[in-house]
């Protein structure tokens, strides 16, 4: 055997074996994503995610049992939401549906048999002919790469869906404690208003108080009423948007969440280092590098794909027996189908495919700008939400409390009226009711800091919103651009 026969069919059989190899991952995929989202799903490290394994989700599901049977903490909502939310589960399944159609685009196409037979006067024709399509066996080594880089971006994006719902999570956990606080001081200010609107109205029944005296003490009351019915529904609706996004209902939606907020640092997060961060940890920049690598990548293959496309090999076995004396001929050979670059010869290709790379470039370049963006933005509210909720901590809420002291004591000393003392428990009622919102704010100003330093950009998480994934391409087109679109 020469040489060059020998090389021919050593390349036959390392693009046979790159065919042989693709398969399609067990988990679906499923450990890659979960080790991208490592040490980004809002402070949970190594997320765990769903498996389609019955055994797995029984213990799924008695971990999650176990997370409702107590105070929820923020931690077990995300691992609940991780686990549970089916927009993610449907999104996961995708990526698996994705990971198939890259092993399906890699695979060889059957070879094509055709047979024919004829009579002509005394003769009896036999036609058998095999083909092949040789672009998709020529090309084999390049497809894997470019599907590989394309089902790494898709994982990426994936990746990137998990730490936006991890954070959509921890948010909305922030979210319903801080509104369960919160109409719970509505309550007491409630309370408060009621007991100076019966007050009033015993004190007018007995003449003691003037008919205007009367109204104004139960239009505090109806504010109030009015201020604790609009805390109370935003109490429900939170606590609504987290069982969403939990994938909870009927029974497991009765859990119970913790009665106060996390307490504040005793410093905040410095600011030095956040850009190069960003830059280096956050996955919408790295899924836009990949995009160019794999662009820029096919740009030197698509000058030729207009005029290869076309090639074929077929052999072909012809018999012809004649009937009176049964002699047989037989011819053999074979074909090689070529297009002939007449009209096109790629230059088109070539210019699309560099506009192409160019676009990636600049796409690469936004993304960057936007995360550097992001993550000075993000740090100026967390710094001004800290400043302002401590402020509320140590300031107000303690002038508040003493004013509340001076205020009693003055009424114990009889220089104080009662309508005095009820309207500093309103005031001082409102006061913890800031200074829990400006706790609620700083927290989710931390979260939303954390998710622009190591996650990715902000917005609603796609895994709740919607589950579709472009998959790979299932056809086999020589074009590099078909093949990654």
């Amino acid at each position: 055997m020469t040489a060059p026969r020998t090389a021919a069919w050593g390349a036959l059989a390392a693009a046979l074996l790159l065919a042989g190899c693709a398969s399609v991952s067990p988990d679906g995929l499923r450990s890659q994503v979960q080790a991208l989202a490592d040490g980004r799903s809002a402070g949970v490290a190594a997320p765990a995610l769903p498996s389609a394994d019955p055994a797995a989700r029984a213990q799924a599901d008695a971990a999650i049992a176990q997370w409702l049977a107590g105070p929820l903490a923020a931690d077990d909502a995300v691992r609940i939401a991780l686990l549970r939310n089916p927009g993610l589960q449907a999104r996961l399944a995708a990526l698996g549906v994705a990971d198939a159609q890259r092993v399906q685009a890699l695979t060889l196409p059957n070879p094509t048999l055709t047979l024919g037979r004829f009579r002509s006067g005394h003769e009896r024709e036999t036609e058998r002919t095999l083909g092949l399509g040789l672009i998709d066996l020529v090309t084999l080594p390049w497809r894997t790469r470019w599907q590989g880089q394309q089902m790494e971006q898709a994982t990426l994006d994936a990746a990137q869906d998990v730490v936006r719902l991890a954070f959509d999570t921890r948010r909305a956990w922030l979210r319903a404690v801080a509104a369960e606080q919160v109409a719970a001081t509505q309550e007491r200010m409630h309370e408060a208003a009621d007991a100076g609107a019966e007050l009033a109205r015993r004190m007018a029944r007995v003449g003691n108080w003037s008919r205007l005296q009367q109204a104004r003490e139960q239009a505090l009351w109806a504010d109030s009423a009015a201020q604790l019915a609009r805390a109370r529904l935003d109490a429900a609706t939170e606590r609504e948007q987290l069982s969403r996004l939990m994938g909870l209902w009927g029974p497991d939606a009765h859990y119970t969440l913790p009665d106060r907020l996390p307490d504040l640092p005793a410093e905040p997060e410095a600011s030095e280092g956040i850009e190069a961060r960003a830059l280096r940890e956050r996955l919408d920049v790295r899924a836009a590098r990949l995009e160019l690598d794999r662009v820029a990548d096919t740009e030197g293959f698509a000058g030729v794909a207009p005029w290869a496309g076309g090639i074929g090999l077929a052999y072909t076995r012809n018999t012809t027996t004649e009937q009176d004396t049964g002699h047989a001929d037989v011819k053999r050979g074979w074909e090689l189908e070529l297009a002939v670059p007449l009209f096109d010869w790629g230059g088109a290709a070539r210019s699309q495919a560099r506009g192409r790379t160019l676009q990636s470039a600049a796409q690469l370049q936004d993304v960057a700008l936007r995360a550097r963006s992001e993550a000075r933005t993000a740090w100026l509210g967390y710094r001004t939400a800290y400043d302002l909720a401590r402020q509320q901590r140590d300031a107000v809420v303690p002038l508040r409390r003493v004013i509340s002291e001076e205020t009693t004591l003055r009424y114990n000393g009889m220089l104080a009226s009662v309508w005095q003392m009820l309207a500093e428990a309103r005031a001082s009622s409102q006061a913890v009711a800031d200074a829990l919102q400006a706790q609620r704010d700083f927290w989710l100003a931390e979260a939303d800091l954390q998710r622009a330093l190591a996650g990715t950009s902000g917005g609603a998480s796609s895994a709740v919103a919607s589950a579709a994934l472009p998959g790979a391409a299932a056809g086999r087109a020589v074009n590099p651009e078909s093949q990654g679109h």
